[in-house]
């Protein structure tokens, strides 16, 4: 712990930052890569509607591991606080209730989502001749959702413990057996869309097994009995109050998939579905190093706020936003001069390679000004703020985009949707911008008077 300490409070903050965010970022790269080319693969090699219903079905897993995303990122913040404050018997009883808190909740929304099959499909979008192939997909990636979980759960702890690159390795795996399964279930064996979903759920499995095995071995300085499970009212209150900003911002993202997939069917058809499918796919790509640097900030920032610290919070806060803006700039430029290539990795259908390329680059135009919005974000998530970073969660998806989503379509059709992101990213990053302003002011003050002192 004293070595962790050490470098989250002393070492050079940019190099910090690199050091954290770097295999956070490869993580997510392979992890996207293995989005991608599951996509690229049902698309290639089963059709458009293949997409279209992957597209329907992976929003209902991830809101089943968005349970364990809330637990293991509010959990891990208040570890990184704990840490900050020299509590270690603090961050394990919070690991502990974690644990329980997922393996709870998935097992009650995964028993919902099996009884309850054709209706939870066609209330996300599995509309048309989308809800045939989309069933046996989502019958076996509901299975290993809670697999997914406990990796959303587990990765922020072990970043939090200081352990950047077992978190990426956490990620590396499933993606090789993903790609790697995907080609002998898909390819060889012909079992369609039922392959992709058993692919898929087994690196679930692969993923939630090695993090899990990491967080209980010796190496995690996490080292918990059977007494640490039991449920504390105090830490449970203390992980929902930041993990509900992480829980609410997913369930946001499932009710804009509800109305998007249903909007892009009403004003388009089950094409239109699968661009947005193409559109997401690529976004989870080309974001990763923004991603990266966006869990790399967060234990930084906790840690450092937790040890009074706030000159150096302040310095990661800047350089986190410099570093994702440049990298912003050029994730643009990529996309406005090579979207039609990044479509035709997809497919090579005719009607989709028409409307893709034009719909990348609009739902797209906000692109340089992301970065600012999402660190911006997590840093009140990060020092324990919950209030401020749920108002700043819920701006892009929910205050502005589901209502943009809802009234341009009626006036621009199917454009009007693709125009209503970039206008959500602008007005998000407007209003963010004004928090951290006035929050860097109160930290300048802050710091000022632990000067004086």
């Amino acid at each position: 712990m004293n070595q962790i300490a050490n470098e989250l409070s002393t070492e050079k903050v940019s190099k910090l930052l690199l050091k954290q965010s770097i295999p956070a970022a490869i993580g997510i790269l392979v992890m996207s890569i293995n989005m991608i080319v599951d996509t690229i693969f049902v698309g290639q090699w089963i059709g458009v509607l293949a997409i279209a219903a992957i597209t329907v079905v992976l929003p209902i897993g991830f809101l089943i591991s968005s349970i364990g995303m809330a637990i293991g990122i509010g959990g891990s913040s208040v570890i990184s606080l704990a840490l900050g404050a020299d509590n270690v018997e603090k961050a394990k009883k919070v690991f502990g209730n974690q644990f329980s808190l997922t393996t709870l909740s998935s097992i009650f929304l995964v028993t919902i989502c099996l009884l309850f099959e054709e209706h939870v499909l066609k209330l996300f979008g599995a509309n048309g001749n989308i809800l045939a192939p989309a069933i046996p997909y989502f019958r076996i990636i509901i299975i290993g959702a809670p697999f997914l979980a406990f990796a959303m759960m587990g990765n922020p702890i072990i970043r939090a413990l200081g352990k950047p690159t077992y978190a990426m390795i956490a990620l590396i795996l499933p993606a090789i057996a993903n790609i790697l399964l995907d080609i002998v279930f898909i390819k060889i064996f012909d079992w369609g869309m039922f392959g992709a979903g058993l692919a898929t759920s087994i690196a679930y499995a692969v993923c939630g097994l090695f993090i899990l095995g990491f967080l209980l071995s010796k190496k995690s300085n996490l080292k918990i009995g059977i007494s640490y499970l039991k449920l504390e009212k105090s830490i449970v209150s203390e992980i929902s109050s930041l993990g509900s900003i992480t829980l609410v911002r997913q369930g946001t993202v499932s009710i804009l998939t509800i109305i998007l997939n249903y909007s892009l069917f009403k004003y388009g058809n089950e094409s239109s579905v699968a661009v947005f499918g193409i559109i997401n796919r690529l976004m989870m790509f080309i974001f990763f190093p923004v991603f990266g640097i966006v869990q790399g900030f967060l234990p930084i920032a906790g840690y450092n706020y937790g040890a009074n610290l706030y000159g150096r919070v302040k310095e990661v806060l800047y350089t986190a936003n410099k570093y994702g803006t440049i990298i912003c700039v050029f994730i643009f430029l990529a996309v406005y001069f090579f979207n039609y290539e990044m479509t035709s990795v997809f497919t090579n259908d005719a009607n989709l390679l028409n409307q893709t390329p034009n719909a990348i680059l609009t739902t797209l135009l906000a692109t340089p000004f992301i970065a600012f919005q999402l660190v911006g974000a997590s840093y009140f998530q990060a020092v324990g703020k919950a209030k401020p970073a749920l108002v700043l969660t819920l701006l892009r998806q929910s205050i502005f985009l589901i209502p943009f989503l809802i009234v341009l379509p009626m006036f621009f059709g199917l454009e009007g949707i693709w125009f209503s992101f970039p206008i959500a990213d602008l007005l998000a990053t407007i209003v963010t911008y004004i928090y951290v302003r006035k929050e860097i002011q109160k930290l300048s003050l802050t710091s000022s008077h632990h000067s004086d002192l």
